[in-house]
């Protein structure tokens, strides 16, 4: 864990947030309809958070270990461009993200939940986690939410970034 000027230090420069999507943008549970239709929740505080970084300028994308249509579809409506789904090697997409991007691993924020999204984690510039992350996906994390996953997690994140910034939320929402 780093110290909280350290830390501010490292958000101030990140350019760009990859998420993990289950666990992170979701609660990591999954409902089932009844003709088989696989469904997910997503909260509206994390979509204004997603939609404030991405007026602010930030680069974004959704790393998701799960091959579900319901990913892509959330990328569209929030306007995502980098979207891989069915990831086996967290690691190796965020490497490609920030290549084709051109930035530096320490411009990225990734921000996961279990033991499958830690790789990534070690190697971006700014590691975070919801507060309901497995222990061992908490102690990669260099910032720790208070919230959970799927309940505001990504909004404090984006919350944090912008603030290190010196950007309200209100003057990224008025501006375009």
């Amino acid at each position: 864990m780093q110290n909280a000027d350290d830390l501010q230090a490292r958000l101030r420069t990140i350019k760009a947030l990859a998420l993990d999507v289950d666990g992170t943008l979701t609660d990591g549970g999954l409902w089932w309809g009844p003709a088989g239709e696989e469904m997910k929740r997503f909260s509206f505080a994390d979509i204004m958070g997603v939609s404030l970084l991405r007026r602010a300028g930030y680069v974004l994308a959704l790393i998701s270990g799960e091959d579900s249509p319901l990913v892509t579809r959330f990328a569209d409506k929030l306007l995502i461009k980098h979207v891989i789904r069915g990831c086996r090697d967290k690691a190796a997409a965020l490497r490609g993200f920030a290549e084709e991007n051109c930035l530096e691993l320490s411009d990225v924020c990734f921000m996961g939940d279990d033991v499958n999204d830690i790789p990534a984690m070690e190697i971006a510039g700014v590691a975070a986690a919801p507060a309901n992350a497995h222990r061992e996906a908490v102690a990669a994390a260099g910032f720790v939410c208070s919230r959970p996953g799927g309940d505001g997690a990504v909004r404090e994140l984006a919350d944090a970034l912008l603030y290190a910034r010196g950007m309200t939320c209100s003057e990224v929402y008025r501006t375009k």
